[in-house]
C-alpha cells in the first residue's frame, strides 16, 4: 500500500504535506504571504478508499467548530465532518470508494460557484453581469449590477465580499441577499444595488488567507497608496455609480473559528455615531425578519471600542467600511461578521447562510422605505 497521496492542486486547495504513511499524514497550512497565523487550508487525497486515515496538523489548530468540511465527489458538494471526528488538531475518516476525497477548513466557495448562481440568475429582470477589472493575476473580477437598472433608481447599494479570500461562507450570505432583492417588486422599481463577490479573486482561485497579507491586507488598501486593482477599481467607479443616491455600503466577512465574537452574525461599528445609529436600525429590522434557522440579534453586535474593534485594528490602513463612511455623511457604513461553521451552537451551511441572506435582504428594503423614503 502506497503512502497517502496528498496535494492541494487544484482552485483553492492550500496545504503543507509533512510527512504521510499508509494511513497518516502530518500537515500544516500554507501562510505564505500571511503576516503571523492564520487558518485557511483545503487539500485533496487521492486512491485511498477503503483506508481509515488520520490527519493531523502540526502548527496551530485550524479546525472549526464542526470538524473539516469533506467532499467525497472531488468539490462537488461538501458537508461538515462533524466534532466528533476531531481530537485536538487531528481527524479520523473512513475513505469511501471515491478516488477523490476533498477536505478543508471551510466549505469553499469559488469562482465556479458564483458562475453557477450566475447562470440562476440569467434572464431574470433586473440582472446584469459586468467585469469590474482584471486582478494582479489576469483574471477576471467579476461584478453584477441588480434591481432597477435605467439609471434612475432612487436608492444604491454597494455590497462586496472577500476581501479576505479565504472567508467563504459570507458568499452564501450575499447569495441569498441578491436573490431576496431580485424578488422584491419594490426594490425592482426604486434600488440598484452594485455587487462584487470577489474583492481579492486571485487568492479565492490559489486559496490564500488573505487576512494579514503582506506587504498590504486588501481591506486596509483603501487610501491614496491603493496596491490593487479591484481596490482602485471600486474607489475610481463608486462615488460617480452613486450619485448622491448611495445609502449603503456593506462588507460581507467571516471572523476567527472559534469562542466569543466567531459564533454569532453581527454587524461592526464604526467611530461614527450616526452611521452605528443608522446600522442599528437595520439591525433591528434584520432581527425581525431573519429567515431561516439561524438566530440573530442586534443587541450581539459590536460598537466601536469593543473587543477587537479599535483603532489598533487600523493602524495598516483604511478598510471598505471606513472609505465608504466617507462618500457621505448619510452613506450607512458598515461590515457584517458572519460565522463559517456554527452559531450559537446550530451548524452552519450554504443554505442556511442563503436563507440568512434573504432575511437580510428583507431588512434592507424594509430599512429603506422606513428610513430613507
Amino acid at each position: 500500500m502506497l503512502p497517502l497521496a496528498i496535494d492541494a492542486d487544484f482552485p483553492g486547495g492550500n496545504i503543507i504535506v509533512e510527512q504521510t504513511t499508509e494511513t497518516t499524514a502530518r500537515v500544516r497550512q500554507d501562510l505564505r504571504d500571511t503576516e503571523g497565523d492564520w487558518f485557511n487550508w483545503a487539500f485533496r487525497l487521492r486512491d485511498a478508499q477503503g483506508r481509515d486515515i488520520s490527519i493531523t496538523f502540526t502548527g496551530s489548530n485550524p479546525i472549526a467548530g464542526r470538524g473539516p468540511a469533506v467532499s467525497d465527489d472531488a468539490g462537488t458538494t461538501w458537508r461538515w465532518l462533524g466534532a466528533a471526528a476531531v481530537r485536538g488538531q487531528t481527524f479520523t475518516y473512513h475513505v469511501p470508494d471515491s478516488p477523490d476525497v476533498r477536505f478543508a477548513m471551510h466549505i469553499p466557495y469559488l469562482q465556479a460557484d458564483w458562475q453557477r448562481f450566475a447562470e440562476r440568475m440569467r434572464g431574470r429582470p433586473g440582472w446584469i453581469e459586468e467585469t469590474l477589472c482584471r486582478s494582479e493575476g489576469g483574471r477576471d473580477v467579476e461584478q453584477a449590477r441588480i434591481g432597477r437598472l435605467d439609471g434612475q433608481a432612487r436608492h444604491r447599494l454597494l455590497l462586496t465580499a472577500r476581501h479576505h479570500c479565504c472567508e467563504a461562507m459570507a458568499s452564501s450570505v450575499l447569495e441569498g441577499v441578491v436573490e431576496g432583492l431580485l424578488d422584491d417588486a419594490w426594490c425592482g422599481d426604486n434600488v440598484e444595488a452594485l455587487i462584487v463577490p470577489f474583492v481579492d479573486k486571485d487568492g479565492v482561485e490559489q486559496g490564500d488567507q488573505g487576512k494579514n497579507r503582506r506587504p498590504r491586507d486588501h481591506n486596509r488598501d483603501y487610501d491614496e497608496r491603493a496596491r490593487y486593482a479591484t481596490v482602485r477599481a471600486l474607489m475610481a467607479k463608486v462615488p460617480a455609480w452613486a450619485d448622491g443616491r448611495l445609502r449603503l455600503a456593506l462588507d460581507f466577512h467571516c471572523p476567527w473559528i472559534r469562542g466569543e465574537w466567531n459564533e454569532h452574525p453581527y454587524f461592526v461599528g464604526s467611530p461614527d455615531q450616526a452611521n452605528w445609529q443608522r446600522v442599528m436600525a437595520l439591525a433591528e429590522q434584520l432581527e425581525a425578519t431573519a429567515h431561516g434557522p439561524l438566530p440573530y440579534s442586534a443587541a450581539r453586535n459590536l460598537p466601536f471600542g469593543t473587543a477587537w474593534n479599535t483603532n489598533a485594528n487600523t493602524t495598516a490602513g483604511r478598510s471598505f467600511a471606513r472609505w465608504a463612511g466617507t462618500l457621505s455623511q448619510t452613506i450607512t457604513a458598515t461590515t457584517l461578521e458572519f460565522p463559517y461553521a456554527v452559531i450559537d451552537g446550530q451548524e452552519v451551511t450554504p443554505d442556511s447562510a442563503r436563507q440568512f441572506g434573504r432575511g437580510l435582504a428583507m431588512a434592507m428594503v424594509q430599512w429603506l422605505r422606513v428610513s430613507n423614503d
